[in-house]
C-alpha cells in the first residue's frame, strides 16, 4: 500500500493489482477527487494517509475519509450516528452499515453542485469533534478493536465479508487482535488477515 497521499491521487491506493495503471478506480474521477480534497483542506481538516486512503480529521479525530470504486467515490463520515443530515444526502455504505455515513458521488461535477451543503456537514462533524461528543453504543455482542472497526468503517468490501462471517470466526479475528498490544501490530494483522475474511475462513483456518 501505499505511503505517500500524493500517490492517492496519481496512482492509487496500492491495495489491487489495478494500481497505478489507468484502469485504477482512482483514475476514473480525479477532478472530483481533487475537488472533495480542496473542499476538506479549505475546511481546516488536518491530511493524513490512512489504510492508504485520504483521512482527515480535525480535535485528533478522524472526521471524513476519501475512497473510490468503479461506480462513484465517495466522502465517508466517521461517527455518522451524530449527523444531522438535512438535505437527506447521506447513505449507507450497504445493507450492514447501521448508519447512513456517506455522500456518493456519479459525477465529477457533482462535488462543486455539492459544495455547501458538504462544508456544512464537515462543519458539524468538525463542532462534535471539538466537545469529545460521540454517538452513544449499541448493546452489542461482540466489542470490535477500534482498528477493525476504522478499517470496516473505510472499507465496504472488507465490511460486508466480515458481516458474512459466522460469529465465531468474527470472535477469533477480534481476540487475535485484541491480543496485540500496539495499534500497529493490530492494523498490520488486519490487512494480513484481509484475504482470509474474504474467503469466509477464520484466524485459524487455513
Amino acid at each position: 500500500m501505499i505511503t505517500d497521499i500524493e500517490d492517492y491521487f496519481s496512482v492509487g491506493c496500492g491495495r489491487c493489482e489495478r494500481f497505478s495503471t489507468p484502469d485504477c478506480s482512482t483514475r476514473l474521477w480525479p477532478a472530483g477527487l481533487m475537488e472533495l480534497r480542496r473542499i476538506c483542506l479549505e475546511s481546516k481538516l488536518k491530511e493524513t494517509l490512512k489504510w492508504a486512503h485520504p483521512c482527515y480529521m480535525h480535535a485528533n479525530r478522524n472526521i471524513v475519509i476519501i475512497g473510490a470504486l468503479r461506480k462513484d467515490f465517495r466522502l465517508s463520515f466517521f461517527n455518522a450516528a451524530l449527523l444531522k443530515d438535512p438535505d437527506n444526502l447521506l447513505e449507507k455504505q450497504g445493507p450492514n452499515t447501521p448508519y447512513p455515513d456517506m455522500i456518493r458521488f456519479t459525477g465529477d461535477d457533482q462535488v462543486r453542485q455539492r459544495e455547501p451543503i458538504i462544508k456544512s456537514y464537515l462543519k458539524e462533524a468538525m463542532g462534535y469533534a471539538e466537545t469529545g461528543r460521540k454517538p452513544q453504543k449499541e448493546h452489542a455482542e461482540l466489542e470490535l478493536p477500534a482498528e477493525l472497526t476504522e478499517a470496516l468503517e473505510i472499507d465496504p468490501q472488507l465490511a460486508e465479508a466480515f458481516a458474512k462471517l459466522t460469529p465465531g470466526r468474527q470472535k477469533s479475528y477480534v481476540i487475535n487482535l485484541k491480543s496485540a498490544k500496539k495499534p500497529e501490530t493490530r492494523i498490520s494483522r488486519i490487512i494480513k488477515y484481509r484475504n482470509k475474511i474474504f474467503a469466509g475462513k477464520g484466524v485459524a483456518e487455513r
